[in-house]
């Protein structure tokens, strides 16, 4: 927990969610590319340890709200 709140007061993760089904965790990071978010992830000391699973999935904008500015 401690190494998740120096990402978190470092910048690095935006947000975090527990999942519904209390499984896990969901962080936002702010990277500029999945292999940074899996170097930020990867040295977690439960990672390190092998206690810990993550799966890295990029996200963006929703481009399609552009479409209602441009009128």
């Amino acid at each position: 927990m401690r190494e998740t709140v120096k990402l978190y007061l470092a910048g690095k993760t935006d947000q975090w969610f527990v999942k519904q089904d209390h499984t896990g965790v969901i962080f936002i990071l702010n990277v500029t590319n999945p292999s940074k978010g899996n170097d930020l992830l990867g040295n977690l000391p439960l990672r390190r340890e092998g206690l810990m699973q993550f799966q890295i999935i990029p996200i963006g904008p929703l481009a399609p709200l552009g479409l209602l500015l441009s009128k």
